[in-house]
């Protein structure tokens, strides 16, 4: 295996690639990404790229044609199966298509370049109301869909352009991925709103939507390229989440299973790209040869695996490839070359040998594959009218139909599927099974003190010599490729993967090649046994939501750490008439210490009406007239009956450990972790309210956290350091502001802040405020938007008397200074509005505060003035 970056690949000024394809003939590959001004596409030779001869040949032309009509970056590139069309998609809303012209070459205007080749656009669709993210080609070439940010997939109709077959709408995010199915009879997306969906193509309608994978994953990637394997038996989704970390998940087609996936990858998946072809290798031990598929993964961790279906582990590795994020991955149709693109600019060419990868089905081989498995073969599963694909995979149903050939054979009958209508029904079988068993996977994975895990992807070779041409500036490797098999995995399997792990704590090493003016190279060897040493307490940050720039926050949430209980000395808390006392450290094992929880009746009583013990140190613990609730060491959070200790719910788990927990008279209970994560549960009903809600966007300039508790409406609120408040808004799903003593609108309406008691809630939030003599030379619009500003806050938060303050307050200020259009709009909502601008209904709030405030109104305005109102 060879691996090298072409360094005159680029787009000027090391501007970002997005996209890069490879022609199916393999003559020429296009590159997609950012111009000059605009979206640039560059169509290159392939040849100078994989023959050095050919590159140092200056008859050779390595840049056959650039195309700049895009108006904005371009996001996506490819070849429809023929390879006679290009199409493009960008962030101008636009897709194209692309055709080869006769009209020889041209020169670039203002560039000096010479296009080679004349590429031009023959049909622009512009029916997308955002940016175009992703397109694919349907294996019969005669539909090509594209994923956009306006959160629908539109099928266009590649016979007739621009008509359009559907528009795909489900999604609730922006659409990054999709992808056929290679028989044509699904198609998949994939979206920022945490789901991936499978369509049927006969009749447009959603057959199954998969979240399970996705519920823990954040929208940090630009794209999310998802692929389908050939034998159409699997499709492996980017950026998914098991345990904790980044995974590209594996969906079955039986039933749309999804108990594997591939691990190792630090970072999130943004694009996976099967290998068009199903390879073949002789089995060890066996006569029969084995058939595999093969995948590559790129992520945000700058690095690419090489998956084969036949193996256990990845067939190779090669980390720092980049000094970006990977976006873009794509197969010659021979399967030995794979190129791939990176945010940084720059392309890289992986080439393999034909005994490392396997060696290609032919097309007899194929069909027949086809047919075992769909009763079809590749080019009968192609509805030629495009009316939609019908493939019966019941296995009962294909062998009546075979049995009822079989015996009409002699009177030259045959019983054949009804051909499609517009409507039809496909049939599906969840017992479908036509090929060799999954084995169980094996992992090598590193446990955190923390209880993370942390999984690095493993060669299976050495790393021999390599070889530097130093007059191309191309770094050029040889690696051997592991031929170890085991036993093939391109059809669906009954038993989830099962995981042995192993604890490595040896230092990672890694051979490392510097070349002037080229990227580093990192490549995991396998002798070197390599597995990272476990960095302890220094992964104490957001994971869920790592981007380039990222720092721990772990110094922010340690403010908190006063708030945990002592080792070794008994803390008495009281709750009503209740004693609670808690001891960490109070008995030893021989397998570590036990901390205890002993609750009294009352203040006075010397005896506990109940204990019990805890195997790990409890940090902090709070309680009501119901729950006592204690969060360990360990990562776990557990809840007793105070009547009684016993445990309503069984240890809970989270990610990391817990700095603050604040619990309700209801049973809300809220905690946020030293890596500023924040939870809530309703123990009470047994469920969950918020999970994995990120503090880290609240955290900017030098504010630490202070507290994090509750509201009298059970509203999570977080006060920082530097007197800036927060609550999150579970219903708009985000963070909303209640105080910031930092912004200059504060500094100003602070004054009128005085009159407010400082117990209310908003006020005691706002104890931090300038309360500064109001500025009579500013325009009374300044006052008016503090107003508005602590009209919506106290609306938030739910309280009435603050409520009912502000209102009065802004109802004064109109008055005297207006404008009448917002007097009007106040006397409108309080008669009853059809809709309302505020984030929480009004209903929450006490009916006398509007009656009370509509009859000052009045008292204080003509009839006259406001007509009927």
């Amino acid at each position: 295996m060879i691996f090298f970056k072409p360094s005159w690949v680029t787009h000027e000024g090391d501007k970002p690639i997005f996209s890069v394809d490879i022609h199916p003939k393999g003559g020429r590959f296009a590159t997609g990404g950012q111009g000059g001004s605009g979206g640039r596409i560059v169509i290159w030779n392939i040849a100078p790229v994989l023959s050095d001869i050919d590159e140092t040949d200056p008859k050779i032309p390595k840049m056959l044609c650039q195309m700049d009509n895009h108006l904005a970056c371009v996001n996506v590139v490819r070849w429809n199966n023929e390879g006679h069309l290009l199409a493009s998609g960008g962030d101008d809303k636009l897709v194209m298509i692309w055709r080869l012209t006769c009209e020889g070459s041209s020169s670039i205007f203002g560039s000096g370049k010479v296009n080679v080749e004349t590429w031009k656009c023959v049909h622009t669709l512009n029916s997308h109301n955002g940016d175009v993210l992703d397109l694919s080609w349907a294996p019969h070439d005669g539909w090509l869909a594209s994923g956009s940010v306006d959160n629908t997939v539109i099928i266009w109709n590649a016979q007739k352009f621009p008509e359009k077959i559907a528009v795909l709408k489900g999604h609730t995010g922006m659409v990054k991925g999709v992808t056929w199915d290679p028989v044509g009879k699904y198609i998949a997306s994939q979206s920022d709103d945490k789901s991936l969906r499978i369509w049927r193509t006969c009749d447009w309608v959603q057959q199954e939507v998969v979240k399970d994978p996705f519920v823990d994953c954040s929208a940090t990637t630009h794209v999310l390229r998802l692929s389908w394997s050939p034998d159409g038996q699997y499709l492996v989704s980017s950026h998914a989440m098991n345990g904790g970390g980044p995974t590209a998940q594996i969906i079955e087609r039986e039933g749309w299973r999804q108990d594997k996936d591939f691990v190792g990858h630090r970072k999130a998946v943004t694009c996976v790209r099967f290998n068009s072809n199903i390879l073949k290798k002789m089995a060890p031990g066996s006569p029969k040869s084995q058939q595999y598929c093969c995948c590559a993964i790129g992520s945000r961790d700058r690095s690419i695996s090489v998956w084969l279906t036949s193996l256990k582990r990845p067939l190779v590795v090669i980390k720092d490839l980049f000094d970006d994020s990977v976006l873009d991955i794509s197969w010659s149709s021979n399967g030995l070359y794979l190129f791939a693109c990176s945010w940084d600019g720059s392309v890289a060419c992986v080439i393999f040998e034909q005994e490392e990868i396997g060696i290609p089905l032919s097309i007899k081989e194929k069909n027949d594959l086809y047919e075992r498995i769909y009763h079809k073969s590749l080019q009968k599963s192609w509805n030629l009218t495009f009316s939609g694909t019908q493939i019966v995979e019941n296995p009962e149903l294909l062998t009546a139909i075979d049995k009822i050939n079989e015996t009409n054979n002699t009177a030259n009958i045959s019983l054949e599927l009804p051909k499609p209508v517009a409507q039809e029904v496909s049939f599906e079988s969840p017992k479908l099974n036509t090929s060799i068993l999954v084995p169980a996977n094996k992992q090598v994975e590193t446990r955190l003190p923390s209880g993370k895990r942390r999984i690095t992807p493993m060669l299976l070779t050495s790393v021999p010599t390599s070889t530097v041409d130093t007059s191309n500036n191309v770094v050029r490797t040889n690696l051997e490729v592991s031929s170890k098999e085991s036993t093939s995995f391109s059809s669906s399997s009954p038993t989830k993967s099962k995981i042995v792990v192993e604890t490595v704590t040896d230092e990672a090493k890694s051979s490392t090649y510097n070349v002037p003016s080229m990227k580093t190279f990192s490549i995991v060897n396998e002798a070197n046994k390599l597995m990272g040493k476990p960095p302890g307490t220094q992964i104490n940050q957001l994971t869920c939501c790592e981007v380039p720039g990222d720092q721990p926050i772990v110094q922010f949430i340690n403010v908190l750490d006063p708030l945990k209980l002592p080792s070794g000395t008994t803390v008495t808390k009281q709750c009503g008439s209740v004693k609670i006392q808690i001891t960490n450290n109070c008995h030893k094992t021989v397998k570590g210490s036990l901390a205890s929880i002993e609750v009294y009746k009352s203040i006075n009583d010397k005896e506990p009406n109940w204990d019990t013990y805890i195997g790990s140190t409890i940090r902090c613990v709070a309680a009501n007239k119901k729950f006592i609730v204690a969060c360990c060491e360990d990562l776990s959070i557990n809840c007793y009956d105070i009547k009684s200790g016993a445990r309503p719910l069984p240890p809970i788990i989270i990610e990391d450990v817990v700095s603050s927990i604040s619990l309700s008279q209801d049973g809300h209970c809220l905690v946020l972790t030293k890596t500023g994560l924040m939870y809530m549960w309703n123990f009470e009903l047994c469920k969950c309210v918020l999970s994995r809600i990120s503090i880290r966007s609240l955290l900017s300039g030098k504010g630490a956290v202070n507290s994090c508790g509750l509201s009298s409406s059970n509203l999570p609120v977080i006060t920082l350091t530097d007197g800036r408040a927060y609550s999150y808004a579970s219903e708009l799903q985000t963070w909303v502001q209640l105080s910031n003593p930092l912004d200059p609108l504060s500094r100003i309406g602070g004054s009128l802040t005085r009159q407010i008691p400082h117990n209310l809630p908003l006020a005691s939030l706002q104890r931090a405020m300038p309360l500064y003599n109001a500025h009579d030379s500013l325009p009374s619009g300044v006052t008016l938007s503090f107003l508005e500003c602590q009209l919506t806050s106290s609306f938030v938060i739910n309280s009435a008397d603050e409520y009912r303050h502000w209102l009065i307050a802004t109802v004064n200020h109109l008055l005297d200074k207006g404008p009448e259009c917002r007097l009007r709009i106040i006397l409108d909502e309080l008669l009853g509005p059809t809709y309302s601008p505020l984030p929480i209904k009004k209903s929450k709030l006490d009916d006398t505060i509007l009656v009370c405030t509509y009859w000052k109104v009045k008292t204080f305005i003509p009839s006259g003035n406001l007509g009927n109102n």
